[in-house]
């Protein structure tokens, strides 16, 4: 029977499950959160490797006139030394991560998960998946609300594949897509789109991409080549954020 048992969980039948319990489900970017991982010994003794956990997200890429889902790693975390669990043992092991600065907002079609695995030789890894919800930091939030104040509406939220001249470590950016609705820019711009790129906790890089609306026959033309859209950067601390609403508001300005 032990045999039997040994050939059942080489194929992940009987074989020791792992369980991620986070300490909350809403985590902050840039924000520690705690956790045990909990593995269950199967039906035989089992000789495992390893434990990691992985910060996943998913982005959209154009291929062949078509878009597709892809997936990216954010962060790889390996937690013990090896071990044996026995059958019906369970072993538990604490665990502390932090949610790297470049992790996208669980917002529109973004998707953040923490994947968990133990890595037995000879069998089926084990894996557990937990979704998560990653909530922006200071900066981003009030920076977020100022485009609310100048009248625009968020319509739309991606993570979208990037060229090297925009992104940074990840291959996508997430853009944040707005639409005038109101007050004194409604009807000047197709949208604005707004990035985020942490520096770390008390700095950020913002970069704006206006699309103007097209007006008369060489507003048409200039849209039809995509002469109509502009792409600012800028740095802000923290301390400085009370600027922001002026330096939209010039940017703005400048490209309506």
């Amino acid at each position: 029977m032990s045999f039997f048992n040994k050939i059942l969980a080489s194929v992940g039948v009987g074989s020791a499950k792992v369980d991620a319990k986070l300490s909350k489900s809403s985590i902050m970017i840039g924000e520690k959160v705690e956790g045990v991982i909990d593995v269950q010994g199967g039906n035989v003794e089992q000789a495992v490797d390893e434990i990691y956990l992985t910060v996943n997200t998913n982005y959209e890429k154009e291929q062949d006139d078509r878009v597709i889902n892809k997936h990216v790693v954010i962060a790889t975390i390996k937690l013990n030394e090896p071990f044996v669990i026995m059958p019906g043992e369970t072993k538990t092991f604490p665990f502390q991560i932090e949610m790297p600065l470049d992790t996208p907002v669980s917002v529109g079609s973004s998707q953040v998960w923490i994947q968990t695995g133990v890595d037995i030789k000879g069998a089926v890894d084990p894996q557990d998946r937990d979704i998560v919800t990653i909530l922006p930091n200071n900066m981003m939030d009030q920076i977020l609300n100022v485009m609310k104040e100048l009248g625009f509406s968020l319509r739309k939220v991606k993570n979208e594949e990037a060229s090297f001249k925009l992104r940074k470590r990840l291959p996508f950016v997430q853009e944040f897509e707005f639409i005038p609705t109101s007050g004194s820019y409604y009807g000047k711009f197709d949208e604005v789109e707004v990035m985020f790129f942490l520096i770390d906790d008390q700095k950020i890089e913002v970069v704006v991409e206006v699309d103007r609306r097209a007006r008369g026959l060489a507003g048409l033309f200039s849209e039809a080549l995509d002469l109509d859209e502009s792409i600012i950067k800028f740095t802000i601390e923290e301390n400085e954020l009370h600027q922001v609403k002026n330096i939209f508001k010039e940017i703005l300005e400048n490209h309506s």
